[in-house]
């Protein structure tokens, strides 16, 4: 009987602890919060990062984890190199997405599927940080221990069919993006940290050849 007063404490004791890690930021605060970010935003024209994507699958045990590099150019040149555990390559120029997985190849236009193009949109604007798009979203915000973490609940019915949310965590200090968190409706969910990251630093035009 004691054991399960101790469990009940414990639970107590998180879900409180939970409550207080996050505080929504009021009208005041949001407005200088996404000020600051769509500044820096605005103020990135590339950017290089090592990255580490963690995809938690409810139907597996184990965490699966990948790591690799990020290249953007502004305004919607994104690249995703992946290196561990497996070299693939993604890329996001000119309208279309082009894939390499060791000698395969494949190339989709995402200009003829409106849903491909709003995902790449949703991936430029997420490695900014700039997607306060109420007419999109529904947002929330907070304040977090480590800085900021803003919430985005697509509004657009065929978008939710693949993504029940977007979680965006920013720096204290920078207001920078270093986490990502795609959470689908079944609950899995991917998370990408960014580290080491470069802000217009010089990019070669042949990072982003296909």
């Amino acid at each position: 009987m004691k054991i399960k007063y101790y469990y009940l404490i414990i639970l107590l004791f998180v879900s409180i602890f939970s409550i207080n890690a996050q505080v929504e930021l009021n009208a005041n605060e949001q407005k200088v919060f996404i000020r600051k970010v769509t500044t820096i935003a605005n103020n990135t024209k590339n950017m290089l990062s090592d990255f580490i994507q963690e995809k938690h699958l409810s139907i597996m045990n184990n965490t699966i984890i990948s790591k690799g590099k990020l290249a953007f150019m502004s305004p919607n040149l994104v690249k995703w190199e992946y290196i561990e555990p497996y070299k693939n390559v993604a890329l996001f120029k000119e309208d279309k997405l082009y894939i390499s997985n060791n000698d395969k190849k494949e190339t989709l236009n995402l200009k003829s599927n409106k849903l491909f193009k709003d995902l790449n949109s949703l991936i430029v604007n997420s490695i900014k940080g700039d997607m306060f798009d109420d007419s999109q979203f529904n947002i929330t915000y907070f304040k977090i221990d480590t800085g900021y973490l803003v919430i985005f609940i697509p509004n657009e019915k065929k978008l939710s069919r693949f993504i029940a949310r977007f979680e965006l965590k920013f720096s204290n200090e920078s207001t920078e993006v270093e986490e990502v968190k795609l959470v689908e409706p079944n609950d899995d969910f991917t998370t990408i940290t960014f580290k080491n990251k470069q802000i217009n630093t010089k990019i070669s035009d042949d990072t982003f050849k296909h």
